[in-house]
């Protein structure tokens, strides 16, 4: 693969295929746990670690898996790197292990990770699926991270509150970090992104027709 190829990749995984905010894949743990930047951020990165893990493997094996069985092999793949995480985040991370709860091991179960493992890893080399991993999982994790950082700033009054020993909350609106905010949320971050898409496609539009009209003259 090219340089131009590596980076259409990330741009895709980060931008303009975003598995949260384009495609809106793992609406259960980017809706249910991003009460807090921590809690987005962390998760986020755990998702990233276990598809970058399961790309890897998956490519490296592409050639053995019988197509007939490819799936499952893949939910064991990654069910086998989310439990090393889960056991990594229980052993040096007790505090967000246990706020995180059960969505740590449900990563398993994250579309993101096993169609970005079926589409992609299982058809490249090495290279390219660790690229497009960390790229797809990068993307899913800002989501999260900003999702969070919202809901907690309107919720809390504050950002990384848990960071700050004796901190109090200066107040907000609870609804944001309710089941509702989370919704309103997302959807302010996906008409974000169309709104700047929008302004680009318009400004390429622009030039476009500027050379254009001065090559004519």
């Amino acid at each position: 693969m090219s340089t131009s190829d590596y980076r259409q990749i990330f741009a895709d995984g980060l931008w303009h295929q975003n598995a949260g905010i384009v495609q809106l894949l793992g609406l259960c743990p980017l809706l249910a746990v991003t009460t807090s930047l921590i809690n987005g951020l962390t998760l986020g990165l755990a998702s990233t670690l276990v598809m970058l893990g399961a790309s890897v493997s998956v490519s490296l094996a592409r050639n053995h898996i019988p197509r007939e069985i490819r799936l499952p092999v893949f939910v064991l793949v990654i069910a086998a790197f989310v439990t090393a995480v889960d056991m990594l985040m229980s052993a040096y991370l007790d505090g967000l292990h246990r706020v995180l709860g059960i969505f740590v091991p449900l990563i398993v179960t994250n579309c993101a990770i096993i169609g970005r493992v079926e589409a992609f890893a299982s058809r490249q080399a090495v290279v390219p699926a660790a690229a497009d991993a960390v790229a797809t999982g990068l993307g899913f994790t800002a989501v999260l991270a900003s999702l969070g950082a919202m809901r907690e700033l309107v919720g809390f009054g504050r950002i990384l509150g848990e960071l700050s020993a004796g901190h109090s909350d200066s107040g907000g609106l609870l609804i944001a970090i309710l089941p509702p905010g989370a919704f309103i949320g997302l959807a302010l971050l996906v008409a974000l992104k169309n709104y700047l898409d929008q302004r680009r496609a318009q400004r390429l539009q622009s030039a476009s027709a500027a050379i254009v009209e001065g090559g004519a003259a």
